[in-house]
């Protein structure tokens, strides 16, 4: 019998923005969270603005204008509520709508308010707009990335926006909400910026630099594509190999499978005068069978030999390990399931899972699974507090109901000594554009 994912009961209020900023989010949400994004919705119109966000599984979503005083206020409302906040905007963005961290945490001290930017806040670069190929430029981190003779190479933005961005933001949420439970329920402003967490990352590669392993180079070195037993090769059917065989022990069933055992190449393996000619020999080598064959060669020893297998493949051949499951295995309490069907071995998480199986993006439209998402956070129901249909807020009709908007006074109830954002005046003269369905 396993337990409540880790992070259940953590509510985390994330502002639709770029790539990184919904990575962090999910990262959350797989663990359990109750992440809520917070959409734009058009100014004049019930519609809310369409979204290109593919990372949001688990999540739910409410339209908001924030260019109104009751949009402002209900936000305001739900970050009282919050137990993190995802800032995913420049610097000064939020802070110029009165949302803050030296605002919001006087209603809600327990606040971990979460932001993160491209360069660094206090940087030469922290004006200047990128992504993940400039933020990787100036770590240093893309200077290592390419083959000899060639310019560097960028890969997708896994390293600076994922890697560097949205998983380090993550690992720092997780820090402070670690921390609030021993200075007092205090939270605190989390910085990430994908420059450091892109240099970061590069610890090790950085400082094999200064030795053996790293100093020849650009594509000259054991683990950048240099090494002709450390890189991959095609095979007949135009597919690839990957070869890792860097230990005495694997690199000697490397070339046994290969044919070429006996024949000297334990001993000249580290004398790079002959790289270029090993390299020549394993080309032709694994040229001369499909993928297939050499699977049946390799698999199931210490070769350190696999096949590069593509997603198309791995998505339609679950044998293969393509069946995606959470990062980690909490064994005692697992992660939410990314597949659908996988609920029951905590490795493939718990819970229903998701469409698609970790293949397809689940995009969220504005208002998504926000009417059960605002009985959660606020205790609103539909057709009292707010109507699904149109978009709004209901004017109190007597004071019975004031109870139930949490108004008359503020809503009160706040973590903090502010009390709280909201009054009746705001609801009355401002109805906010928020649609949820």
């Amino acid at each position: 019998m396993v337990g409540p994912p880790p992070l259940k009961g953590v509510k985390v209020l994330e502002f639709a923005g770029l790539a990184p900023g919904p990575f962090a989010g999910m990262l959350l949400s797989d663990a359990g969270a109750s992440v809520l994004r917070v959409d734009r919705a058009i100014e004049g119109s019930r519609t809310p603005l369409p979204t290109e966000d593919m990372l949001a599984r688990h999540k739910a979503s409410v339209a908001v204008d924030l260019k109104s005083p009751a949009g402002l206020a209900f936000v305001k409302r739900l970050a009282e509520r919050a137990d993190v906040l995802i800032d995913p905007f420049r610097p000064g963005v939020l802070e110029k709508l009165g949302l803050g961290p030296e605002v919001l945490e006087k209603a809600n001290r327990g606040l971990i308010y979460g932001r993160m930017t491209g360069f660094r806040r206090d940087g030469r670069y922290k004006d200047m707009a990128g992504h993940d190929i400039n933020y990787l430029a100036v770590s240093g981190a893309l200077s290592m990335l390419g083959r000899d003779g060639e310019k560097p190479h960028p890969p997708w933005n896994i390293l600076a926006d994922f890697a560097g961005g949205g998983a380090m933001l993550f690992q720092g949420i997780l820090m402070a909400l670690l921390a609030r439970e021993r200075n007092g329920g205090k939270g605190q402003v989390v910085e990430a910026n994908m420059v450091d967490g892109s240099a970061y990352l590069a610890t090790f590669p950085r400082f094999a630099l200064k030795n053996p392993l790293g100093d020849n180079g650009r594509g000259r070195n054991m683990l950048d594509g240099g090494c002709p037993y450390y890189d991959t090769y095609e095979t007949k059917d135009g597919k690839y190999f990957a070869v890792g065989a860097l230990e005495p022990q694997f690199f000697a069933a490397f070339i046994k499978g290969l044919g070429l055992a006996g024949q000297g190449w334990e001993e000249e393996r580290f004398d790079r005068a002959r790289w270029g000619e090993l390299r020549e020999l394993f080309t032709k080598i694994f040229k001369s069978r499909t993928r297939e064959e050499w699977e049946k060669v390799f698999d199931g020893t210490d070769a350190c030999c696999t096949p590069v297998l593509e997603y198309r493949e791995l998505e339609t051949e679950p044998a293969r390990e393509g069946d995606q499951r959470p990062a980690v295995t909490l064994v005692e309490t697992p992660c939410l399931a990314v597949a659908a069907g996988e609920d029951g071995d905590p490795r493939r998480g718990q819970g229903p899972g998701v469409e698609g199986g970790g293949y397809v993006g689940v995009p969220l439209t504005p208002g998504d699974g926000g009417e059960k998402a605002l009985e959660e956070w606020l205790g609103w129901k539909k057709g009292r507090e707010f109507e699904v249909r149109e978009g709004t807020w209901h004017e109190p009709k007597c004071e019975d109901s004031v109870p139930q908007l949490g108004l008359g006074g503020g809503f009160g109830g706040g973590r903090g000594e502010g009390g709280s954002f909201l009054d009746m005046s705001v609801i009355v003269t401002e109805v906010a554009a928020l649609r949820i369905t």
